[in-house]
């Protein structure tokens, strides 16, 4: 349990993102917590693949800005 909280609070994004911003994304499932290998935006309520526009169809329950160069922004 201490690891799934340590995860958390890495993963510290409260309330929405700001709007057009690509952010990293802690999800769960029954196996535990993991950070899902591309960058995500919440549009219209739902989360969604940066680059390909696609649902992510998993339980996200943490976000948080990427480090600087983190995260590549598709233009």
């Amino acid at each position: 349990m201490a690891t799934r909280e340590r995860r958390l609070a890495e993963f510290n994004g409260n309330g929405e993102p700001p709007p057009d911003q690509p952010v990293q994304v802690l999800c769960e499932d029954h196996s535990g917590t993991y950070q899902l290998p591309f960058a995500c935006r919440f549009v219209d309520g739902a989360w969604r693949n940066n680059d390909s526009g696609g649902a992510v169809e998993a339980t996200v329950v943490g976000w948080r800005l990427p480090a600087a160069g983190g995260i590549r922004a598709r233009s």
